[in-house]
């Protein structure tokens, strides 16, 4: 399992594994063309409904210069309900929190199949030989405090025995700057694939904050996904400025952000 509690030993050898792939956030197919329209829901992002077409337009402007880095869930029906009822603001609390764990474990899934795996031959109880998969051991789970944390039990449906670790940083009452506040990691952490827990991206300042600290406890950016259920163009253009080789996971890129999500699933709106 690609959560179990051991230590990744080739993390640093320089080998490259084969990644599972996803649809890329830079997706060079233009809705614009009339022939293409009719097939363009099911392979560019969810867009929030707008009399004014162009903000689409800017969206796929704004994701053509981010790069292959940011990868987008595949959009079907079901993901585009569930964005839908999270941003819906007569959504109850119950519907919220049920809708955002579902939204949360497609995430957490797709996360996993960006770890390195190998291939490998199993026996069948017939006694035939299998050719399948297995994930490469020593990953772990960080979340940044608080909303980070929503996501941490979808982590742990998948992988039960996998270490979290946590940041909780908080903007400067005087600088308005991001401030870590507390950070208790594996002692490890440096030799594991770290999958970054953040569900809302919108100016991306306490993401970037959390990376360099995750960075001075000795982890690389290319082992760092981060996992998020919305973001902003700038949130996600800002992380990868700073971070070329960190990948951002998450299901929709568009300029307004449901940034109640903290309040409305702790209930504390």
């Amino acid at each position: 399992m690609p959560c179990h509690n051991q230590q990744l030993n080739n993390v640093n050898s320089g080998q490259e594994h084969p990644m599972k792939q996803v649809r890329f956030a830079n997706n060079n197919n233009n809705s614009s063309s009339s022939s293409s329209s009719s097939s363009s829901s099911s392979s560019v992002p969810a867009v929030l409904s707008n009399s004014d077409p162009t903000d689409a337009t800017k969206q796929t402007d704004s994701q053509d210069n981010l790069g292959p880095q940011l990868k987008l869930l595949p959009l079907n029906d079901q993901i585009r309900e569930l964005q839908t009822i999270i941003r819906d603001k007569t959504t109850s609390r119950g519907d919220f929190v049920f809708c955002a764990d579902r939204l949360i474990r497609l995430v957490v899934e797709e996360g996993l199949n960006q770890l390195p795996y190998s291939e490998c031959t199993v026996t069948t109880p017939t006694g035939y030989k299998y050719e399948g998969v297995k994930f490469e051991r020593g990953n772990c789970g960080v979340s940044i405090m608080r909303s980070g944390e929503a996501m941490e039990q979808g982590l742990r449906d998948c992988c039960r025995s996998i270490r979290i670790g946590k940041i909780l940083i908080q903007s400067d009452e005087e600088t308005q700057k991001a401030k870590v506040y507390y950070a208790k990691f594996p002692p490890d952490v440096y030799r594991r694939k770290v999958l970054l827990m953040y569900p809302i991206l919108s100016t991306g300042n306490t993401v970037i904050e959390a990376v360099r600290v995750l960075i001075e406890h000795g982890v690389q950016p290319r082992h760092i996904i981060l996992l998020s259920l919305f973001s902003t163009p700038h949130g996600a253009k800002s992380i990868i400025q700073e971070f070329p080789d960190i990948t951002i996971l998450t299901t929709e890129v568009h300029p307004v952000a449901p940034t109640h999500f903290g309040q409305r699933y702790f209930g504390t709106d």
